[in-house]
């Protein structure tokens, strides 16, 4: 538990950087000392000595800042700078001003110097005494207290309770004398009877309506409907890429309407291009598809020839088909190890297998994940692999097609 006492000191380790105050607080701080110099250099020497760190740790408690601050020789000064605390009589007048005025409450909720309280709370002519331990005592004050006046003006900068501190109470204090404060204020300012408003019953208010039965849901069509005709303008998008984003969106929200699952929402960018290219076949491409598989191509940074290998794929079994021929694995012993004496039993030939593959000369089967087989042919050579005919669990029946 934190007692008054031990709210009304704090030390600050570390100032925030910078020396120039930046609240309108901050200056005034800096001016109630300044306004009392009699030596301009001498605050032009505590500001570089602000600047390079020369003050450390600094200790506030009711009327009182304290810190060492370290000068040309090896022993830092005690420096000190004091402001007279408020009166108990001081401080009630002071908070009532508060919880009477809003906005001066929310600003210092903010952390900010209400403007209606700056002359009450921040130093006047004369009440900021600065004290040093250095043998400079002529005309203060020296360039120790000027380096302390300007570290705590940055401490002011991001807490005003600070100022309040030296004032005499600590921050906890003076929030919860606020806080009993501001509900009797407010309790004075409620009226003495409530006003009669109509009420119901609490059973009646809790008690469950009857409400009418929704309506039943509309009839799901029975197909993706055509989508609408894209005139062919140069500064618009591809018609036919225009076209196939329509009927793919449609064909999408039928399955997600029928069915609640998105047909393809797992898929990546390069799996969804390449569905979306297995709609055309490379066969006989007109001038509109062959653009379309340029810009799908060129969207996932992989060549047309890639493109056009893996919608061959997919229109072979989809995406389980594109898995087939990008990702070889390693299957276990079983349907893999049966399949080369049945290809001899067919015969087929020989088969040598690599992996999840099985090839010979330029055929070759692979076995999917889905315990699938996917046949392929060599159309070129130099493992230019392309898929061929239907899957089948059977290797002899994908083979053959």
């Amino acid at each position: 538990m934190i007692t008054a006492r031990d709210d009304r000191r704090r030390t600050f380790e570390s100032v925030p950087p910078g020396v120039e105050a930046v609240s309108w607080w901050g200056r005034a701080w800096v001016s109630a000392l300044e306004s009392v110099a009699r030596d301009g250099a001498r605050l032009t020497r505590g500001r570089a000595y602000a600047a390079e760190g020369h003050v450390d740790a600094v200790t506030i408690t009711p009327g009182r800042i304290v810190a060492y601050v370290r000068g040309s020789r090896p022993r830092p000064y005690r420096t000190e700078l004091s402001l007279p605390a408020f009166s108990d009589t001081e401080w009630s007048e002071l908070l009532e001003s508060v919880v009477a005025d809003p906005t001066a409450l929310a600003a210092l909720l903010e952390r900010e110097v209400p403007e209606s309280l700056a002359e009450s709370v921040l130093p006047g002519a004369g009440e900021l005494v600065p004290r040093c331990s250095c043998p400079d005592v002529t005309l203060p004050p020296c360039k120790h207290a000027a380096a302390l006046c300007y570290r705590a003006a940055r401490l002011l900068d991001t807490d005003p309770f600070v100022l309040l501190l030296l004032r005499g109470r600590g921050e906890r204090e003076l929030l919860e004398e606020l806080t009993r404060r501001n509900a009797a204020h407010a309790a004075r300012e409620q009226p003495d009877e409530a006003p009669d408003f109509p009420g119901v019953p609490a059973r009646a208010a809790l008690a469950r309506a009857v409400l009418p039965p929704l309506p039943a849901p509309l009839r799901a069509p029975t197909a993706v409907g055509l989508p609408p005709a894209y005139p062919a303008d140069p500064a618009a998008p591809d018609p036919l890429a225009l076209d196939q984003l329509a009927g793919d969106a449609a064909a999408r929200a039928l399955a997600l309407l029928t069915t609640a699952e998105d047909p393809i929402g797992g898929l990546s960018l390069w799996q969804d291009a390449v569905r979306l290219a297995s709609a055309h076949a490379t066969a006989g491409l007109t001038g509109a598809a062959r653009t379309l598989y340029r810009d799908l191509a060129r969207a996932t940074g992989r060549s047309t020839t890639d493109l056009a290998r893996g919608a061959a794929a997919w229109r072979q079994g989809a995406l389980p088909a594109l898995l087939a021929l990008e990702e070889p694995w390693d299957p276990p012993a079983g349907p893999f190890d049966r399949a080369r004496p049945a290809l001899l039993a067919a015969v087929q030939g020989s088969f040598r297998p690599d992996r999840n593959r099985l090839t010979s000369s330029n055929r070759q089967l692979r076995l999917g994940r889905d315990a699938l087989w996917y046949a392929y042919e060599n159309r070129l050579g130099d493992d230019d692999w392309w898929p061929k005919g239907r899957p089948s669990p059977d290797p002899v029946t994908a083979l053959l097609g």
